[in-house]
């Protein structure tokens, strides 16, 4: 028999039996569908990760103030973190490219009839490139509206909407701040990428000497962020950075550090590698309905060799091969496998882009997850297909003519 006669019986059987072949095919296009969802919401959790990295910036450290220790244990004062010490950082540390100190605190915010709360953020210029930021309406503030204490503002993306205002149509107007009026010179863009502890799109910035003499009355910041000069300099950076710190706040030798020195992106690295191990983890849970599938065609298949004993008799009465038997068998098992898939991809995809539009769940359909969950299902239809084949082939032409 040849072969192209041998896939055309093949399938002659799936169209007699529609309802049966559609049942058995249900538990594939449920797996492939399964692990294609599954897939995309890990692997939309890992791009968010990745995003925040690059949103973050990959050479950056921030300095963040703590408390006295002595010996491991910490004294009941709390240690502050001072505009000297960034200035001090910018003059002595060679290894930095940029000194970032940030004074930010939660205020009223005041835009005609609305009222708002968010953090307004003190800082100097060289925030925007140094953290990744992108002006998209307007400008920054400089230098010289930082040594003037002008009052001018810089509204993250979302202020204005918070605000009930369109953006571009800010600029020139007027926010007030604690009760203090701000010129709005520039919106940033939207930055989109939570870093978790808070969201860069919800801040307004002012100038650092503005709001320490205007708005906050004090020389103390929250955090100081440094960018290093080259990705290899991080160890060096850190060494000048404590260095420079323990000299400035006068800590002398054995005494532990009374600041933190941060590098974001460790925390966001090992979180990468968490949902890395989640999708696995989800991948391998829908994998099974796809095992469950493949043992329902092994059923399937099971019941059609008996079924079909007589007819499997007749046909090597007349010349059919062992290897005939066994392609016509594993041809059947292939087809619903392979129907299964597509169908399952679309379920699958479509399930995750419900779930993004839906719940907003970061979701993405890769194509390698796509291909890989195709050839798990046709691995599936022959490794479960070739005992059925394989039984039928062996069958004897005498007895199964005999069979009833």
């Amino acid at each position: 028999m040849l072969v192209g006669e041998t896939i055309q019986v093949a399938l002659s059987a799936i169209r007699a039996n529609k309802l049966r072949s559609f049942l058995t095919a249900l538990g594939i296009v449920i797996g492939v569908g399964a692990v294609i969802t599954m897939v995309a919401l890990g692997s939309g959790a890992q791009k968010s990760v990745q995003d925040q990295i690059e949103a973050l910036g990959t050479n950056l450290l921030t300095v963040y103030a703590g408390q006295s220790m002595h010996r491991g244990v910490a004294s009941a004062d709390r240690v502050s973190l001072t505009t000297l010490d960034a200035k001090a950082l910018k003059r002595d540390a060679k290894s930095l490219k940029a000194v970032v100190p940030e004074i930010r605190r939660g205020q009223q915010v005041e835009y005609g009839n609305q009222n708002i709360n968010v953090n307004v953020n003190g800082t100097t210029p060289a925030y925007v490139p140094v953290n990744n930021y992108k002006i998209e309406y307007g400008r920054m503030f400089t230098t010289g509206d930082d040594v003037s204490r002008k009052r001018v503002a810089v509204l993250a993306n979302a202020v204005p909407e918070m605000l009930g205002a369109n953006g571009a149509a800010m600029l020139g107007q007027q926010v007030r701040i604690r009760g203090i009026q701000f010129d709005i010179i520039g919106i940033l863009a939207k930055k989109g990428a939570s870093s978790g502890w808070n969201n860069p799109d919800e801040q307004i910035l002012i100038p650092l000497s503005t709001a320490q003499y205007r708005i906050f009355g004090s020389d103390r910041v929250n955090s100081i962020t440094v960018q290093f000069s080259h990705p290899d300099s991080m160890t060096l950076a850190m060494i000048e950075i404590e260095q420079i710190m323990r000299r400035e706040h006068g800590i002398p030798p054995g005494r532990d550090n009374d600041f933190q020195i941060r590098d974001f992106t460790m925390f966001l690295t090992t979180f990468e590698e968490t949902t890395k191990t989640f999708t696995f983890l989800l991948g391998g849970i829908a994998a099974v309905s796809l095992l469950v599938g493949g043992i329902g065609i092994m059923n399937i298949m099971l019941v059609s060799v008996t079924e079909r004993t007589r007819e499997i008799g007749i046909r090597k009465a007349l010349g059919a091969t062992r290897a005939n038997i066994m392609l016509q068998f594993l041809v059947e098992a292939l087809v619903l496998c392979f129907m299964g898939g597509v169908v399952g991809i679309a379920f699958g995809t479509g399930g995750a882009v419900a779930l993004s539009k839906l719940a907003n769940w970061n979701t993405f359909v890769s194509l390698p997850a796509v291909g890989l969950a195709l050839a798990f299902s046709a691995g599936v239809g022959i490794f479960f297909g070739m005992w059925p084949a394989r039984r039928a082939a062996s069958l004897d032409p005498i007895e199964a003519l005999r069979y009833e």
